[in-house]
C-alpha cells in the first residue's frame, strides 16, 4: 500500500512539473518608454535554465547594428543572435537568478520573469540589488 501511495505522489508531482508552463518560445518585446515593439527574443531551456537570443529586430533601419556599447565579451557583436538572456532558474512562482543585458545602453541588470496566467505574455523585470530598484517590459508571446 505505501509503495502505491509514493508511486502515485510520484507520478502527480511529475505531471504537475511537466504541465506548468515555461517562457521557452518566442517573445515580442515592448519598449516599456515608447510601447513599440522592438525584437523577437527566442527564449530556450536546457537543465532547467533559461537563456534568451536575439532573433530579429523589428525596425527594418537596424537590421545591422551592434553591440557597441557592451562591456564584456559580447562587446561589438552584432545584436541579432545575441544572448541578452542568460542563467536564468525557475523560482516559485516566476524565473531569476540570471541576468539580462540591455542592447542599447550596454549594462547588465538581474532579471526576474513572470508568466501571465494565460501563459501569453510576461513581465520582464530588470533591476539593480533588489527587484524594487528596476523597470519591467511587457513581452507578448510570438508563436
Amino acid at each position: 500500500m505505501k509503495r502505491s501511495i509514493g508511486l502515485l505522489a510520484m507520478f502527480v508531482t511529475t505531471v504537475a512539473f511537466a504541465q506548468s508552463p515555461s517562457p521557452a518560445g518566442a517573445w515580442k518585446t515592448i519598449d516599456d518608454a515608447t510601447g513599440k515593439e522592438k525584437a523577437i527574443v527566442r527564449i530556450t531551456e536546457s537543465g532547467g535554465v533559461l537563456t534568451g537570443k536575439i532573433e530579429k529586430l523589428l525596425d527594418a533601419t537596424k537590421q545591422d547594428s551592434k553591440c557597441d556599447e557592451c562591456t564584456d565579451s559580447r562587446k561589438g557583436q552584432p545584436i541579432i543572435g545575441l544572448t541578452i538572456l542568460r542563467n536564468v532558474k525557475k523560482a516559485e512562482s516566476h524565473w531569476e537568478g540570471g541576468d539580462i543585458l540591455d542592447a542599447a545602453n550596454g549594462k547588465v541588470y538581474r532579471v526576474r520573469m513572470t508568466l501571465s496566467s494565460d501563459n501569453k505574455s510576461m513581465e520582464v523585470r530588470g533591476y539593480v540589488g533588489t527587484p524594487m530598484f528596476g523597470r519591467s517590459q511587457k513581452w507578448m508571446r510570438a508563436e
